[in-house]
């Protein structure tokens, strides 16, 4: 994919509705995102998209929102959202050095107890689109079913992030961090070549339903 962004941000002036959504979502003197302001080019789109966001305080404490968050975004491959995350998040979140690397280039062993089944799940409907019953089960040891849905629906907003963040070609943002900040291990190799053979399946498995049906 090339370098420039396919789709050129919003420049100010902004329309007055999106121009106080950014004053609500930006902290003082700190300029939109280029994601938002991409969205930006379309004001119904825009007001949905932003309608749907779960950063408020929700049933996960604010650490384990991120972990998802983080998981999600760098099994997606979306630098850009990922860096965004840790610039503003990260020491929020209590994260180590070791521990942001981690998100990108580490696997569930790294981390312990209900953090590790955070990773597992955020992987898995990347990976496969559900979650066997064996890890709903663990999952159910830690979460309550409240919390469940909100991981559910976060792996599932921030996989949407990632589509349009990776697709649209939106630059880094100064100063954020990009997964440069380790190398990438031979478990990051085999999750990628997992879920390209798991998304064949599904195509497949699509085209047989759809056959089925015809």
């Amino acid at each position: 994919m090339s370098v420039a962004p396919r789709i050129a941000p919003a420049e100010a002036p902004y329309a007055p509705e999106i121009q106080a959504q950014f004053d609500k979502l930006m902290p003082p003197g700190v300029a939109p995102l280029a994601l938002f302001r991409v969205l930006a080019r379309d004001l119904r789109l825009f007001q949905r998209f932003m309608g749907r966001g779960l950063l408020d305080k929700g049933h996960l404490t604010l650490r384990q929102r991120e972990i998802v968050i983080d998981r999600v975004t760098a099994q997606c491959g979306s630098e850009y959202e990922w860096g965004v995350h840790i610039a503003f998040f990260a020491a929020k979140a209590g994260f180590s050095e070791a521990e942001r690397a981690a998100t990108v280039h580490a696997g569930p062993e790294r981390w312990c107890g209900a953090e590790a089944v955070l990773i597992r799940i955020a992987d898995a409907l990347v990976d496969d689109a559900t979650l066997s019953d064996a890890l709903w089960a663990e999952a159910e040891g830690h979460f309550s079913p409240a919390q469940l849905v909100e991981i559910l629906s976060l792996v599932g907003f921030y996989h949407l992030v990632a589509f349009v963040v990776n697709a649209t070609g939106v630059a880094r943002e100064p100063g954020a961090p990009g997964f440069s900040a380790g190398p990438l291990s031979e478990l990051t190799f085999r999750h990628r070549a997992r879920r390209a053979a798991g998304g064949a399946a599904r195509v497949a498995m699509g085209r047989r339903a759809r056959r089925r049906y015809r």
